[in-house]
């Protein structure tokens, strides 16, 4: 008796678990490898105050105070018309700057420089209201506003605006054009009045 109790438990043990086998399916979720880092690529912007320009060059001073100089040649095409604005903001002394570029041996040589100063204030287009302050730090002016912005920072020459992420088309005394996969936005500035 004690022999037909243990095959019996046996038994039930073997049909369970084999049911249970044939129950699992596969589920087709990503498995997650926490040995791998995601493929963000590191941000190579180089921060600073502008302390000396001229035409084709922008000298800044980061915050360790080393003072570096970048040579800033737009670029054109063969029929010399403009291809890309390597400066967005002008090029201000005293005016916080955004570099992003290549530091070479004879020189260095900037890809975009981005006016921190010049991005700083209040856009607004026909759906959105917003203020960029220091600190990356966004204020929305509309209460209604679905998504509004809250933060920002610049990544590789590229406006993050809390999760978008934009490339800088144009930044003027008075006009913001930027570009992602979802369009071309136009912002104008505000000013307090």
């Amino acid at each position: 008796m004690k022999h037909c109790l243990t095959i019996l438990t046996i038994a039930i043990f073997a049909a369970f678990f084999t049911s249970c086998k044939e129950g699992h399916k596969e589920n087709n979720l990503p498995v997650a490898n926490l040995d791998e880092k995601e493929n963000i690529p590191e941000d190579t912007t180089v921060y600073g105050i502008c302390v000396d320009a001229t035409s084709n060059t922008v000298m800044i001073v980061n915050s360790n105070g080393d003072s570096i100089l970048y040579v800033c040649n737009d670029v054109y095409d063969e029929d010399g018309a403009l291809q890309s604005r390597v400066v967005l903001g002008g090029k201000f002394v005293g005016d916080k700057l955004a570099v992003i570029g290549t530091i070479g041996e004879e020189e260095n040589l900037a890809t975009s420089v981005i006016n921190l100063t010049s991005l700083m204030g209040r856009w607004t287009s026909l759906d959105r209201d917003f203020e960029i302050k220091d600190g990356g730090v966004v204020d929305s002016n509309i209460t209604a506003e679905s998504n509004p912005y809250t933060s920002w920072k610049i990544i590789n020459g590229r406006l993050v605006l809390s999760k978008d992420t934009f490339y800088i088309c144009d930044l003027g005394q008075d006009s913001l054009v930027l570009e992602n996969n979802k369009g071309i936005f136009s912002y104008k500035r505000k000013t307090n009045e």
